[in-house]
């Protein structure tokens, strides 16, 4: 259970925080109501360096997303036992981080209604600049691969200052690689508060937009299967 517990409340913060940020960003009458891309990127790899500390403090490896999770386990980098524990956690922990940005903005959701006020899925999950299925799925995968390669190369990324060292891999992966699709990177990070924007009642809502997410999830999924088995050769 350890390793579900970890999870979970990791990648809970990293929802609350991150899709936090989205909501100010996007929401009506907020102090940070359009900010820039630079301050959505800092704010996305902080949320995950205190995601991953929260996660390896109860017991996880820190994983906080299938992308790693599944290419270590077919790898033989991580157990097949712990797989589904992890992928378990990892989901539930990003619906109820979402969840939980939709009470704390309760009354800005009031205000914003529909895609024109700001309340779109676009706070919680990913969308691309330019609609290109193909070209979108291939920034997912290449952002990935970059993101699990550099992350296979940090050793135990969970201890010290390690998690920080990951917070600002997130913060270049998103200014480098990340202003196509919003850099899902992360199946459970797309598609948990996307199902959360989908079922939880918010006034004025707009599409959930479920055409599109294929893409945050098998996207980032070959970008970690490729970076993982192209470590593999060269170790």
């Amino acid at each position: 259970m350890d390793g579900f517990i970890g999870e979970f409340f990791g990648t809970a913060i990293l929802i609350l925080l991150g899709a936090g940020t989205g909501a100010g960003l996007n929401l009506k009458k907020t102090y940070s109501r359009g900010s820039d891309w630079t301050y959505v990127c800092l704010s996305w790899g902080m949320a995950v360096t205190m995601g991953v500390y929260v996660a390896g403090l109860l017991g996880s490896d820190g994983h906080l997303n299938p992308a790693v999770t599944i290419p270590f386990a077919i790898f033989g980098l991580f157990p097949w036992h712990e797989v589904l524990p992890y992928l378990a956690g990892q989901f539930l922990g990003a619906f109820v981080g979402a969840a939980l940005v939709m009470v704390a903005f309760g009354a800005h959701f009031k205000e914003s209604n529909g895609a024109e006020e700001g309340n779109t899925v676009g706070i919680f999950a990913t969308a691309p600049a330019i609609a290109s299925p193909l070209f979108n799925f291939f920034s997912e995968v290449i952002a990935t691969f970059a993101f699990v390669f550099i992350l296979l190369n940090l050793g135990d990324f969970t201890t010290g200052l390690k998690p920080l060292v990951v917070g600002f891999l997130i913060f270049v992966i998103g200014t480098g690689l990340g202003t196509t699709t919003g850099f899902a990177i992360n199946p459970a990070r797309d598609w948990g508060p996307r199902f959360a924007y989908t079922v939880i009642p918010l006034p004025g809502k707009s599409s959930a937009n479920w055409g599109y997410s294929w893409v945050p999830m098998c996207g980032p999924l070959v970008g970690g299967f490729i970076a993982t088995w192209i470590e593999s050769l060269v170790h």
